[in-house]
């Protein structure tokens, strides 16, 4: 989501190898240290003895579950690209055409299911909780899907799709309303010749606090938005005692959350990196698993031949 204003300390503190100038002996030591490992069998010795696991979930989860990114060539809807209507200048020019935006999203999602990899994390969190271990999952996405799987301990970053927010009040609250105005009903089609609905701003989603009828917005983060500092205080706290990182599905170069599992790894935290392909933060990591997160997550949070289970 750009440069968002990030001041959590001990996140931002800490220069890596390859983010500014070193001298040739830095170099070459980063260079021999830039050499993952692939091997399962020694990922999951270090999970066995890891008693609080920080997994950081990017769009790559989800998308094994047919969730649109819209990033990249031929991520857009209608004709603009989601950097383009997620912003605060879109929706105080227009609410009607990002609130078309985002009810398309919602009621994509709606009809979207958690994959093996979501599934995955969410019965590791449980089984592990019962041993007294813990996992966390911050995750980038705002599509629920880790809630719908069942993930109790997570911090969503950027917000939620089924969550509003109103304009005037700043009351958030939950809404899975299917559509979330009757004014959306059939509005939304992301093809490029359909035109703009211009529903009046009194037809959009209202608060409904009290005396307030203030216009909503989705709770999301947006661009050129900051970041709840209360959500990153929680996620500070939670790298800080954690001795196992994965980073799951994420292309490491949305800020601030590409910083978290480096900054872990700095400490030297074991970090191990499920994803289609290498990312800028790869070799900052212990270990790499290329491929979907579908396939190589339940392997690697599958039960442990020494877990006790009670």
């Amino acid at each position: 989501m750009c440069l968002f204003q990030f001041t959590a300390r001990r996140l931002v503190s800490q220069a890596h190898c390859g983010l500014k100038a070193s001298s040739s002996k830095k170099q070459k030591f980063c260079l021999e240290m830039a050499r993952p490992s692939s091997s399962m069998a020694d990922f999951r010795e270090v999970f066995a003895k890891a008693k609080h696991i920080a997994i950081i979930t990017g769009a790559g989860v989800s998308a094994e579950s047919g969730v649109p990114t819209f990033r990249g060539a031929g991520g857009f809807w209608r004709k603009w690209q989601a950097q383009e209507l997620a912003t605060p200048g879109a929706f105080a020019r227009n609410p009607s055409r990002v609130w078309e935006f985002y009810h398309y999203r919602r009621e994509v999602m709606l009809s979207k299911h958690p994959n093996p990899a979501h599934i995955a994390i969410a019965e590791c969190e449980r089984r592990l909780s019962k041993q007294g271990r813990s996992v966390v999952v911050i995750t980038q996405n705002i599509d629920e899907l880790h809630r719908k799987a069942g993930t109790k301990h997570l911090l969503e970053i950027h917000g939620s799709l089924f969550k509003t927010r109103c304009t005037s009040c700043g009351n958030v609250a939950a809404n899975y309303k299917s559509p979330i105005c009757p004014a959306l009903a059939g509005k939304g089609a992301p093809d490029p010749d359909t035109e703009d609905a211009a529903i009046p701003v009194e037809d959009l989603p209202q608060c409904e606090e009290d005396g307030c009828n203030g216009l909503l917005r989705p709770h999301v983060v947006w661009f050129g938005e900051a970041l709840d500092p209360g959500v990153l205080t929680a996620v500070e706290k939670e790298l800080d005692i954690c001795d196992l990182c994965l980073v799951v599905g994420t292309s490491s170069v949305v800020y601030p959350a590409a910083m978290f599992a480096p900054q872990v790894s700095a400490r030297g935290v074991p970090v191990a990196e499920f994803n289609m392909e290498p990312t800028p933060a790869t070799n900052r990591f212990r270990f790499h698993f290329a491929g979907p997160c579908g396939t190589t997550l339940p392997p690697a949070l599958a039960r442990h031949e020494t877990e006790i289970i009670s």
